[in-house]
């Protein structure tokens, strides 16, 4: 999946693309823009020199799996008595984590798509509309999900910020 972001300077929505794009745009004008990653509303550090964007957090080493099948190693901590519950599994420990994790998705119902669409439009509003009027309010609305009442908390707020946010804030596909 391509990573896309948006640029702002101050309340004014300049461009949204891949980091790429948004250096070949601004490139000369980016004195003072932010800029924040689309999925997570995460702040992110372009190089304007025209190079790649600099990495936020170090990534890990790649370490064992099935690469090739998107499979990835990493740790798990349980109890003995859950380790010896995965241990009686058919498959082993691993079938039986995907086979949970699998149901638990099914079963939750757009809750963790929801969280993750209010925490990264919250991170956007934060930076951008953390003095405007309303502020406060506005939060609270788009944590109880109440977007109807959270879009009209930020009716006074400059349309760029307000229409980003509200954006934002409705889950995605690839949440």
């Amino acid at each position: 999946m391509t990573q896309t972001c948006t640029a702002f300077l101050g309340t004014t929505r300049l461009a949204h693309g891949t980091p790429a794009e948004l250096i070949a745009t601004l490139s000369g004008q980016e004195q003072g823009v932010l800029v924040f990653d689309d999925a997570t509303g995460r702040p992110v550090d372009l190089d304007w020199r025209g190079l790649a964007p600099i990495p936020q957090e170090s990534e890990a080493p790649r370490r064992r799996g099935r690469p090739k099948l998107g499979v990835t190693a990493r740790e798990v901590t349980l109890l003995p008595r859950q380790w010896d519950w995965l241990a009686q599994q058919p498959g082993g420990a691993s079938q039986a984590l995907r086979r949970l994790v699998d149901e638990a998705r099914k079963t939750d119902g757009g809750r963790t798509a929801k969280r993750a669409a209010h925490e990264r439009a919250y991170r956007v509003m934060s930076a951008l509309g953390g003095d405007l009027p309303g502020f406060e309010e506005a939060s609270r609305l788009l944590f109880a999900d109440r977007l109807e009442a959270f879009a009209a908390a930020m009716a006074a707020w400059p349309a760029d910020v307000r229409n980003h946010v509200f954006e934002l804030a409705q889950p995605s596909v690839e949440d």
